[in-house]
């Protein structure tokens, strides 16, 4: 298994237990990991990818942070994993993500992929989805106020859904994403080609 060669690639973020965190609020807990690289200055926010995972039926989501970096090898940043923190990419992909073989094609996952700056300008959640139908929360929500922009106060569907033509980014199969930043050319064979 790859490790993480600190010698050669610097985090871009404080360790995982420095990091703004809120159980169920993955979206958030990324929107904050752009908003601390973008405040920091010491990296460009444009090698940053906020990557929503999910499918056509909108079953179930995760995000995470990629970094592309300018290295020989992409890292991912994910606070709910107890992979190391970042991951180097082919590691994630290895440990991550499994195969979508027994899956009917409807839950086969996909990528949403938005620039971080992007993100950070257009993503707002008001966190209703966390509500039941009597107003209360599911989950405790983090401390801080609602994420908004000056035209949305929620916007969060936008963003799992995996509609190319609506939302912010790019949607790609989780096998093209995998093969895109991968630098192992045989993790191809352990996500299923669609």
């Amino acid at each position: 298994m790859a490790e993480l060669d600190e010698d050669r690639y610097r985090p871009a973020v404080p360790p995982r237990a420095a990091c703004a965190y809120t159980g169920c609020y993955c979206e958030e807990n990324v929107w904050k990991l752009c908003d601390y690289i973008r405040s920091r200055g010491e990296r460009p926010v444009e090698e940053f990818y906020a990557v929503f995972i999910s499918n056509e039926r909108r079953m179930d989501y995760h995000v995470i942070l990629l970094h592309v970096s300018s290295g020989e090898q992409n890292f991912i940043y994910d606070l709910d994993t107890e992979l190391p923190f970042p991951c180097p990419f082919d590691m994630y992909s290895t440990e991550a993500f499994r195969l979508d073989d027994s899956l009917h094609p409807e839950f086969h996952r996909k990528i949403r992929m938005i620039r971080a700056d992007l993100y950070l300008e257009t993503f707002a959640s008001d966190r209703s989805h966390v509500k039941d139908a009597d107003g209360k929360w599911q989950k405790p929500p983090p401390s801080y106020p609602c994420i908004e922009t000056a035209d949305s106060k929620m916007n969060l569907d936008d963003f799992i859904g995996m509609n190319p033509r609506v939302g912010w980014g790019s949607v790609l199969p989780l096998s093209d994403f995998v093969r895109q930043f991968g630098r192992q050319t045989h993790l191809s064979c352990s996500v299923k080609a669609q």
